[in-house]
């Protein structure tokens, strides 16, 4: 009973959306109403709010931490920890407390694959840090890191079909939430990193 019951525990978690809960605290305005509406740190960051940026990606990489960091403690079975890694990942996307409309889980997603091996979350995130440095564009630099995850598992940890699974699963969720930025980023219009805030509907 336990692990079906740390699956929803990591789902709820990854609900709590601290761009919001963030921007509400800092009395700023809701991350869903400018930019390109997602709430993230990254459009958090067009609010000109550095510290509020900082701690809405702390937030949400902890919640990716928390959960799979609890998960390994009570040694759930990998198929069990694959669950739990998917379902903080998912909750951050589609959260049940802000009516289901959450933020893409880039951080939340390096949470968990630096919790799942640290040498794969390294892999993921140097890409994604190399990518921003050399274009500027944050979901450029998602998509690449959601690209190379699963090929870093698959190469660092072979024979572990769940973990990989989970890893796929995520990068695809990934992929499926930048989909408008990919077509943005096709025909030139997509935002660069730290850019003001534009009208709700615009993508970065």
């Amino acid at each position: 009973m336990l692990p079906p019951l740390l699956v929803l525990a990591a789902y709820l978690l990854g609900s709590l959306s601290f761009a919001v809960i963030v921007s509400r605290t800092m009395g700023l305005a809701d991350p869903r109403d400018y930019g390109s509406g997602n709430p993230g740190a990254t459009n958090v960051l067009r609010s000109g709010r550095k510290l509020a940026a900082l701690l809405t990606l702390v937030g949400d990489a902890l919640k990716g931490v928390v959960a799979v960091a609890v998960a390994r403690l009570l040694n759930l079975e990998e198929p069990w920890l694959a669950a739990v890694a998917i379902a903080v990942t998912v909750g951050h996307m589609w959260p049940v407390f802000f009516s289901f409309v959450g933020g893409k889980g880039v951080a939340t997603a390096a949470g968990v694959l630096l919790t799942l091996d640290w040498r794969v979350g390294l892999i993921a995130l140097g890409v994604w840090l190399l990518m921003a440095a050399l274009f500027r564009i944050s979901s450029l630099a998602a998509l690449t890191a959601a690209v190379a995850a699963p090929i870093a598992c698959w190469w660092l940890l072979p024979g572990h079909p769940a973990l990989f699974g989970a890893v796929l699963a995520i990068a695809a969720l990934l992929l499926q939430r930048h989909k408008q930025n990919l077509l943005n980023l096709i025909a030139g219009r997509e935002s660069k990193i730290g850019e003001k805030a534009k009208t709700a509907g615009e993508e970065g």
